[in-house]
């Protein structure tokens, strides 16, 4: 069931960043870096780094207590003994190779989820081969031999359980982070495909006159006429006719 989630948030958020790459340039509301994932905190390092670091010295005492292991002393027949050597080679071979790469792979990706979820993996193995182990030594060998092996096996099992907690987060985590980039294709989706606004201008048609402003009208008086005399409150009466000079007798 992990499996299955693990696949279906790294195919969403793979989908999710590869479509908003490629719907152009990110709006303002987009953050430039939003397909490049989010920094690592330092409170998911430290984790890992002391989870890993368990991981490590399991395996070294591990390897330690297999070499002590003296399976063609026990009391079974060869088939089994035979069988159970090949599982101690197997589990050597994981310790020696296979791990120490994964767990260099890791620690260069602290919170990559298919290379977390293939340790996972491989310890989730690990554990299998190591307590068939571990039950032929409490079967057919000593007392000792099975406390070592249940001790390292303990070990295994208790990384086993952090590095699914760790894992359930991170997909917690994926989620939210493609829930956030889908948010942010569907913004610059819409923003892509809202017509930019136009401005039609027309050549053909006439200028416009400004308008001319209003004159004030203003009422003039009419000029009084020269030919006519004043008017007055009294009757003026004509001038009096001058008589003509009188010629001397």
């Amino acid at each position: 069931m992990k499996r299955n989630l693990l696949i279906s948030l790294t195919l969403c958020l793979s989908l999710t960043v590869a479509a908003l790459g490629q719907s152009g340039p990110a709006p303002s509301g987009v953050p430039a870096n939003a397909g490049q994932g989010q920094p690592v905190s330092y409170a998911s390092v430290t984790q890992l780094n002391g989870l890993l670091s368990q991981i490590e010295a399991t395996s070294k005492e591990t390897q330690g207590d297999l070499v002590k292991l003296r399976i063609e002393k026990w009391k079974t027949d060869g088939n089994y003994k035979r069988q159970q050597l090949g599982n101690v080679d197997s589990i050597q071979r994981n310790l020696q190779g296979a791990l120490p790469e994964i767990i260099t792979q890791l620690r260069n990706a602290p919170e990559d989820l298919p290379v977390t979820f293939k340790l996972y993996r491989n310890l989730d193995a690990l554990y299998d081969v190591l307590g068939s182990v571990t039950e032929g030594a409490g079967a057919f060998g000593s007392k000792d031999d099975l406390q070592t092996l249940s001790n390292d096996l303990s070990a295994f099992e208790g990384s086993r359980k952090q590095l699914g907690e760790r894992i359930d987060n991170l997909a917690t985590s994926k989620e939210a982070e493609i829930t956030r980039l889908s948010t942010a294709l569907k913004t610059a989706q819409a923003a892509a495909a809202e017509p930019p606004k136009k401005i039609v201008v027309d050549d053909n048609e006439p200028p416009k006159k400004p308008a001319t402003p209003k004159k004030k009208s203003a009422t003039k008086k009419p000029a009084a006429d020269a030919s006519k005399p004043p008017t007055t409150g009294t009757a003026q009466q004509p001038p009096a006719q001058q008589q003509a000079p009188t010629k001397p007798q």
